[in-house]
């Protein structure tokens, strides 16, 4: 199939009318074709099939997931890593996430193409209190082990891999800055420093979720602008999709061919009545299916 141009870019179309207050981690699981996303505050995962929406209330905050079979996803919960069945609503604790760190939560979070699983973490309150900056990190679950990547982070996002194994994205939302980190091609772990990919403080702009499609392009939400913006793997510019809520979080490729754009967003201190809806665009690119999380 020829590749469509950019000017055939689909319009923009909400696919869930519920506000999350903070919409985040949209996963669109390759087996079942279903989109899974998450209202983190309100401690809800939610999940959208054929029109159908339902979703599921936990008892602590809830971030991000990623799929280890048909019917169970390994979630990042505020205090622990653990999986849960769709099908049954069984939860099985993996392992604790940050034990004795009260002031954190869970945020964004990835599966990565060696089975592992990235999630990072930020402080509840970093954006009224300073002692909170730098309190969240990003770390790694891989073959049962909690590995830490990164320390001294405040809003761990954009945490994303390219398709051809090569490096990781990552972004401290309040740096403004977008990291590309080159990855051990046997197992996945950083190699080597991270180097600076995008530098948006000039432009005052918020990094949040990202994704990678099938050209090494990288999906930036931007929170606070209204808009997910893509990238070339040479860090520049090429399109932007302006949305109508501003605070747009977090983009997930899916559908039968991949090639549609989810975006979740959040109502948190607005009251548009666009804001918190979970948003769906047809592009003219393809997404890499998620990776499985092996336990």
């Amino acid at each position: 199939m020829p590749e469509r141009k950019a000017c055939e870019m689909g319009p923009v179309s909400v696919i869930s009318e519920t506000r999350c207050e903070l919409g985040e981690g949209p996963l669109w699981h390759p087996l079942r074709g279903t989109l899974y996303w998450f209202d983190v505050l309100g401690c809800r995962l939610y999940s959208g099939e054929n029109g159908d929406e339902r979703y599921w209330q936990f008892d602590e905050t809830v971030s991000a997931c990623g799929w280890v079979d048909q019917s169970r996803l390994l979630i990042a919960g505020e205090t622990r890593l653990f999986v849960f069945d769709v099908e049954t609503g069984r939860q099985e604790t993996v392992c604790p996430f940050e034990p004795g760190n009260t002031v954190t939560r869970s945020n964004d979070g990835r599966a990565d193409p060696w089975g592992g699983f990235w999630i990072g973490s930020m402080g509840k309150n970093v954006m009224h209190d300073d002692a909170e900056r730098g309190a969240g990190a990003i770390w790694r679950f891989y073959r049962g082990e909690m590995v830490l990547l990164y320390p001294g982070i405040s809003i761990a996002n954009a945490i994303c891999f390219a398709p051809d194994r090569s490096c990781a994205y990552y972004t401290d939302t309040m740096r403004r800055r977008v990291f590309r980190q080159a990855l051990n091609p046997s197992d996945g772990f950083p190699a080597g420093a991270p180097e600076v990919f995008l530098d948006l403080r000039a432009e005052g702009l918020n990094p949040d979720g990202a994704v990678v499609d099938s050209e090494g392009c990288i999906w930036n939400a931007q929170w606070g602008a209204g808009r997910v913006a893509r990238y070339g793997p040479d860090g520049k510019l090429r399109e932007v999709i302006g949305l109508p809520a501003r605070q747009t979080s977090c983009p997930a490729f899916g559908g039968p061919d991949m090639s549609t754009l989810f975006v979740t967003s959040a109502a948190l201190g607005l009251d548009g009545a666009a804001d918190g809806k979970t948003y769906a665009v047809e592009t003219p690119y393809r997404g890499v299916p998620e990776h499985r999380v092996i336990l």
